[in-house]
């Protein structure tokens, strides 16, 4: 078992928390290790995807992931937006919050994507100040992912390990290594995935991400959509290696099949690193126990809820 990094444990492999997975997870209480959270989609919400969440996280450590923190984009920070995820955040206590080195939209408008930056000097100084900005607002570490990449700038100076390390180090966050977007990166830009998993600060590794993909030939698309490829577990396996392991979470966004597909995915994990995987459960069995969803008095009537997006 890993030392925690940067503060926070190895909480073993988990899943994300999906809606059409909530019937099961409530009457089966599964022996997952943990969930990770779309922060967006209960941010605004008092109704029943929140009231969910809160009987979960009475069993089961939760991770909150963003999609909407713009943290590369040239507009100021969006103060509302912090002020509602740190508001989340104190209500339900997460063991991290992270998102992505990326920008989704400009001049007040959200794209709704994750936008890959410009890697040079310039970039690098504004997001690390960005990222003290924003980890003073929440009063916690931030954990940023490395993005899937499609095209190359042309005033991109920087290798992204090499972005990303010192990006950590000047800033004093947290890294989530996507190893599925390093595959599928490194395919699109003809680069060396392994070469880019040693060259990151391995003590500031937090998370992995797993997941599947969609693969052109010419290209590879991020689609979340399948079952993890051998490459990716093979990358996976250095990845632990290099850091010693740490919390590691299969995402499945589009196709989404039953949720014991989607835990024996992660479960697979096993055959890579062995079975001491972390603090919690270590198999797919249930346990048999319904969680009790006897309804909370609901302070406030149900809001949108943003769609699942990642």
């Amino acid at each position: 078992m890993t030392a925690p990094r940067l503060g926070h444990p190895n909480l073993g492999l988990g899943v994300g928390l999906r809606t059409v997975h909530f019937a099961h997870i409530l009457s089966h209480r599964p022996r997952v290790d943990w969930f990770e959270i779309i922060s967006e989609n209960f941010m605004d919400s008092r109704g029943r995807p929140r009231h969910v969440l809160d009987l979960v996280r009475a069993h089961y450590p939760v991770v909150m992931h963003g999609v909407s923190m713009s943290i590369g984009s040239t507009d100021p920070l969006n103060v509302d937006y912090l002020r509602r995820l740190k508001a989340l955040a104190d209500d339900i206590q997460p063991a991290w919050v992270s998102d992505h080195l990326c920008w989704t939209g400009v001049a007040g408008r959200n794209s709704h994507d994750l936008l890959p930056m410009p890697l040079n000097r310039a970039s690098l100084d504004h997001v690390v100040d960005r990222i003290k900005q924003v980890q003073d607002t929440l009063e916690r570490t931030l954990v940023l992912e490395n993005p899937s990449s499609y095209v190359t700038f042309t005033d991109s100076t920087i290798a992204e390990h090499d972005f990303l390390a010192e990006m950590a180090e000047r800033a004093d966050c947290g890294l989530l290594l996507d190893v599925n977007n390093v595959y599928v990166s490194c395919f699109n830009h003809d680069l060396n995935a392994e070469a880019y998993l040693r060259a990151l600060p391995h003590d500031r590794v937090v998370q992995f991400h797993l997941a599947g993909h969609s693969n052109y030939d010419t290209h590879i698309n991020d689609t979340h959509d399948n079952h993890v490829i051998d490459a990716v577990w093979a990358l996976y396996k250095l990845a632990h290696d290099l850091t010693g392991g740490v919390s590691t979470l299969l995402e499945w966004d589009a196709n989404i099949p039953p949720f014991d597909v989607v835990h024996a995915e992660v479960l697979k994990a096993k055959r890579y690193i062995g079975a001491d995987i972390g603090d919690a459960g270590e198999s797919n069995e249930l346990d048999d126990t319904p969680i009790d969803t006897t309804p909370l008095q609901v302070p406030h009537p149900l809001h949108h809820v943003t769609p699942e997006v990642e």
